[in-house]
């Protein structure tokens, strides 16, 4: 089982910048906000600093005598690629400092220096550097054990489910996970199998509502030579296949209801009757079963064996959606972007802003295997290095929830926040006002008045 945990530790910060007031200033606005900081006033220094101890990120002048920011970002990123740098910039050197992101850096901060805005900045570029760190980590695990299932997740929700695998994985009982489609409940199941001690042996899935009940049955017990037209010999079925190991049963609320009593009396006397046989085949398997149904409204229409769900559901194990574990959505997101560039032979190596704004905000019907297919989709599509939000297919783009920049403190109006959110839409559709209408669920006309009188009126 793959489960991603990571020790708290204090966040690094080192400050490049020959003004002694300056390094001062940063270094107590960081160690208020608890970072661990140091400073010093050359960019030699720092590079001294920078082989002989760990840091997060540096935020370094731009302008300075003997190694300016630029350079120093260009020695850092060569040397020590994965600590983020963020520059510090007046006006007058603004172009500079925009052509140093598209080299490397994270950021860039405009004098006089916001305090809000410098550690929003930091905390960011920060949690992109430990995120890289956890995909690398993950990908370094799969490398190594490709066959290894992994359930990928850090929020609380995941901490708790991927615990509880680990558990009842030690114990030889049936487990019945539960979940939306997409949540990754046959990787659930493989996990559990990959840490009991049944994992030198088979696991083995079918998809219960895949199948007519004659097939089915077929696929579960096996026939016997001759047992229908067609049956030149005898085949052995999953359950006796799976024997001493795991059968996962994946949609197990679409089993017809005369295949749920052959399986409750398969388990209830770990034997089986081949199609067509007559005598019993003893077996061994533990049997886990997935749904995204809710069972216990079945036992209640008469829809499932209430004897058949008590046997399967021993212990029960639910996958939050994804909407539900949006700590995950960058962790996931990445580590997609990742595999599929490098299948695709393409150099994609991360997200914009607004890109990942996006993918945090969506519902996610689909849930992670949506993710992933969204990813995919952009990988395949973009003309950039970095996923931008026109990558991203248009229904999850367009409605996107709209977020204001909350660095200020003034409270808008209705009026305000409603003609900021038009605009924001249109802005959005290219200025094009009745696809602008279509999204705002408002006709043309109405949009007009909307408009009319207010300082955006165009």
């Amino acid at each position: 089982m793959r489960c991603l945990g990571y020790a708290m530790v204090q966040n690094r910060i080192l400050i490049v910048d020959d003004e002694a007031v300056t390094r001062k200033n940063l270094t107590r606005l960081f160690e208020r906000e608890g970072f661990s900081v140091s400073s010093v006033s050359t960019g030699f220094e720092a590079l001294e600093r920078l082989r002989d101890s760990p840091y997060d990120l540096v935020i370094t002048d731009l302008v300075m005598e003997d190694l300016d920011g630029l350079e120093l970002l260009l020695n850092i990123k060569t040397r020590f690629p994965n600590i983020e740098v963020i520059l510090i910039t007046g006006y007058a050197s603004i172009p500079t400092a925009i052509s140093a992101v598209k080299k490397g850096a994270y950021h860039y901060l405009e004098k006089p220096i916001r305090p809000e805005e410098t550690v929003h900045l930091a905390r960011q570029a920060i949690e992109k550097k430990r995120l890289r760190e956890q995909v690398e980590q993950l990908e370094a695990l799969v490398e190594k054990d490709l066959n290894a299932p992994t359930l990928i997740g850090q929020s609380s929700g995941m901490v708790e489910v991927l615990k509880l695998i680990k558990q009842v994985a030690q114990v030889n009982c049936n487990v019945l996970i539960t979940g939306e489609s997409g949540t990754g409940k046959e990787l659930a199941a493989s996990m559990i199998h990959s840490f009991s001690q049944r994992r030198n042996n088979n696991f083995l899935a079918i998809n219960c509502g895949g199948f007519a009940e004659e097939l089915l049955a077929n696929e579960l017990f096996g026939h016997e030579k001759d047992a229908f037209t067609g049956a030149s010999s005898a085949r052995t079925g999953l359950l006796e296949t799976a024997s001493s190991g795991t059968l996962f049963l994946d949609e197990i609320g679409d089993m017809p209801s005369s295949m749920q009593a052959k399986l409750l009396r398969a388990i209830q006397e770990q034997e089986i009757i081949r199609v067509g046989g007559t005598h019993p085949v003893p077996i061994d398997v533990r049997i886990i079963s997935a749904t995204n149904q809710d069972l216990k409204k079945s036992l209640n229409s008469g829809g499932f064996r209430q004897d058949l769900f008590y046997r399967l559901n021993v212990v029960s194990v639910e996958i939050p959606p994804l909407r539900e574990r949006k700590d995950d959505i960058p962790l996931l997101a990445n580590y997609f972007l990742n595999r599929t560039a490098k299948r695709f032979h393409r150099e994609v190596i991360g997200f914009s802003d607004g890109a990942m704004e996006a993918l945090k905000n969506y519902y996610f019907p689909g849930n992670v295997r949506e993710l992933e297919n969204i990813i995919e989709h952009a990988v395949a599509l973009t003309s950039d290095t970095t996923i931008q939000l026109k990558d991203l297919p248009p229904d999850l783009s367009e409605l996107d929830i709209f977020s204001f920049d909350q660095s200020g403190n003034d409270v808008m109006t209705l009026k305000a926040l409603e003609q900021n959110y038009i605009q924001w839409v249109l802005n959005r559709v290219g200025r094009n006002k009745t696809r602008a209408a279509r999204l705002l669920g408002i006709d043309r006309s109405s949009l007009w008045r909307h408009l009319k009188g207010s300082e955006f009126e165009d």
